[in-house]
């Protein structure tokens, strides 16, 4: 946008400017952040007045800055500087609101300027009103907009919303397996209390009730089932499966593989016709929806046949969180290269989906990672198609890519994280000891949400 100012000897009284603005929630923890105001009203999740709704409130001197940025970049534009802002709240604004700000010169004298200031409701109802006395620019400024950093709030819009969906829905059986140390075992309570899973404990007894004790929790009302060594107790966590018991599976203090094997078993296992494949959900701020990662944990080095599993699992678990699923196959290039077997893959997969063999999604491959969720990078390599620029589903060429790739998310650009095993009869909640309780919860509500969407 370009800026363009009004000099003193420019204005006249009756000049005026507007702008429109949306109000965000991110807008009201950025203002908290710079402030220091970190009053509950004006954040997304308090109910200070016991309404049953939260808040939202906008703070009342940031609906007031707003005037400033009339006054800073229209009238009188750059070069402006405050000497007085006078101030009358009518009403208030919420996250959600458009408004519409407005500043008018009355008079001038001396070098200063006065304007009348007000900020409506875009339908006229207003909000506040006052009067501004402010030193204004002598020399002519006009020139392209100035350059500010972008800012990306830390919170995870997409998990929470994930967790206000699984909520309502009956807690979901969930076999816990050795959950006898403070994290996996903390992580199941903590999903307990939001009525997302109905945990059976499975493990050595002693060791889960040591680990209660040491986090201060109460066990009254969970089954606990004694069970020595981890194998047998992963293979009654598939035996309470097939007794109906439970409709997941969640790991706890235990190897990823003694988890798995007794799931594997042809008889007694949990296998359903397509390869386990792991999927990562992950909530990484500033982009409009969650991003899957897959495989990062179970499949080290895929073939073509597996690959088509792990495509298919990942479109099956986004359409059931209501995602539009849009697969891109990642590879080193754009273009088909013999020499990078990846690419080759990721080509088969995009004609295997136009012929029907994977269902739900569009799949296009092979993409590079920045042009596979960056749009303006999609555009410079000619690359077209609902895909390319959009991925929300990122199938990596093998598990240290996906995992790199994952870590790299959580670790740097402060995604969480939720893991689940698909291609079991059941969910399988497959949280690492170094995830954190959102992330924790983010699984189960994954799993939960997944389980019921299939059971419509």
């Amino acid at each position: 946008m370009r800026l363009v100012n009004r000099t003193y000897d420019e204005l006249q009284p009756g000049d005026h400017a507007e702008l429109r603005r949306l109000i965000t929630a991110d807008d009201l923890f950025v203002f908290a952040a710079a402030s220091g105001n970190t009053n509950p009203m004006h954040l997304e999740d308090s109910d200070l007045d016991g309404d049953g709704t939260v808040e939202r409130i906008a703070p009342g001197m940031f609906v007031a800055s707003l005037i400033s940025a009339v006054l800073g970049t229209q009238l009188p534009g750059p070069g402006t500087l405050y000497r007085r802002q006078s101030l009358d709240f009518h009403a208030r604004a919420f996250a959600g609101d458009e408004v519409v700000v407005r500043a008018e010169v009355t008079g001038k004298s001396d070098g200063l300027v006065r304007l009348s200031t007000q900020v409506l409701h875009a339908d006229g109802r207003l909000i506040l009103t006052g009067e501004a006395d402010v030193i204004a620019p002598v020399e002519k400024f006009d020139r392209d907009g100035v350059d500010v950093p972008g800012l990306v709030v830390q919170r995870h819009r997409h998990f929470e919303a994930l967790l206000e969906r699984a909520r309502p829905l009956a807690a979901l059986p969930t076999a816990v397996v050795c959950p006898d140390e403070a994290n996996s075992l903390g992580g199941a309570l903590l999903a307990a209390r939001e009525s997302i899973i109905a945990p059976i404990l499975i493990g050595s007894e002693a060791a889960i009730r040591m680990a209660a004790a040491d986090i201060g929790a109460d066990l009254t009302g969970i089954e606990v089932i004694d069970v020595a060594g981890d194998l047998a107790a992963a293979e009654r966590a598939c035996a309470l499966v097939h007794e109906g018991r439970a409709a997941a599976v969640m790991k706890g203090h235990l190897h990823t593989d003694d988890l798995l094997k007794p799931m594997l078993d042809k008889t007694m296992g949990l296998r359903v016709g397509r390869r386990f494949t792991h999927v990562f959900v992950m909530d990484v701020p500033g982009q409009p929806e969650p991003l899957f990662v897959t495989d990062a944990a179970i499949n080290i080095a895929p073939d073509l046949a597996t690959k088509v599993d792990i495509c298919q699992n990942a479109i099956d678990l986004a359409l059931s969180l209501g995602m539009d699923p849009r697969v891109g196959v990642l590879s080193a290039v754009e273009t088909v290269n013999p020499a990078i077997q990846s690419s080759i893959d990721a080509a088969l997969l995009s004609k295997m989906a136009d012929r029907g063999q994977i269902r739900g999604g569009q799949v296009e491959g092979p993409l590079a990672m920045d042009n596979a969720v960056d749009m303006g990078a999609a555009r410079t390599k000619g690359l077209k198609g609902a895909v390319a620029g959009r991925a929300n589903i990122l199938v990596v060429p093998g598990l240290d890519a996906g995992n790199m790739l994952a870590k790299q998310l959580a670790f740097i650009s402060h995604a969480e994280g939720a893991g689940l095993v698909l291609g079991a009869k059941v969910p399988v909640i497959l949280n690492s000891r170094s995830d954190s309780p959102m992330s924790r919860l983010a699984s189960c509500a994954v799993a939960a949400i997944h389980h019921f969407a299939g059971a419509r």
